[in-house]
């Protein structure tokens, strides 16, 4: 079974929703979320160009690009957006994928007991498991 590009883009436009519990469709551009956020002087594609790129399509741009790994998670866009979409939660989304997509190595049982032995915030380990999981 061949998978054409359209169908590809259409199952990542998926776990961006499902992961992030995002839709980049409520997206008006704004802008409001760019001009809030803290860091989108670093940013090589800013936070409401990366939804409008998802919403047309152009994956590959927004994937190659080093804003979703300069995005702080602050949630100002968030706070800011008039439509209710969380930017940083689409970030996340686009690391995860990217992540998982790379095969960086998962997480292991024997991982977890190590790292609560280091007194990591249990937090930071369903982090993990979300990251490094599927």
């Amino acid at each position: 079974m061949k998978v054409s590009t359209e169908q590809l883009r259409s199952y990542i436009l998926k776990d961006i929703a499902v992961i992030s519990g995002e839709n980049v469709v409520e997206c008006y551009q704004c802008g409001k979320c760019t001009a809030a956020c803290p860091v989108s002087k670093a940013m090589d594609i800013l936070p409401h160009q990366v939804v409008r790129f998802l919403q047309l399509g152009m994956l590959d741009e927004v994937m190659e690009s080093n804003t979703i790994w300069i995005c702080a998670s602050c949630f100002t866009c968030a706070g800011r957006c008039p439509r209710d979409v969380d930017v940083a939660n689409i970030m996340e989304a686009l690391r995860v994928i990217l992540l998982r997509k790379r095969g960086v190595s998962r997480l292991k049982t024997e991982d977890v007991r190590l790292v609560f032995s280091e007194g990591m915030p249990e937090q930071g380990v369903v982090s993990a498991f979300r990251k490094f999981a599927r």
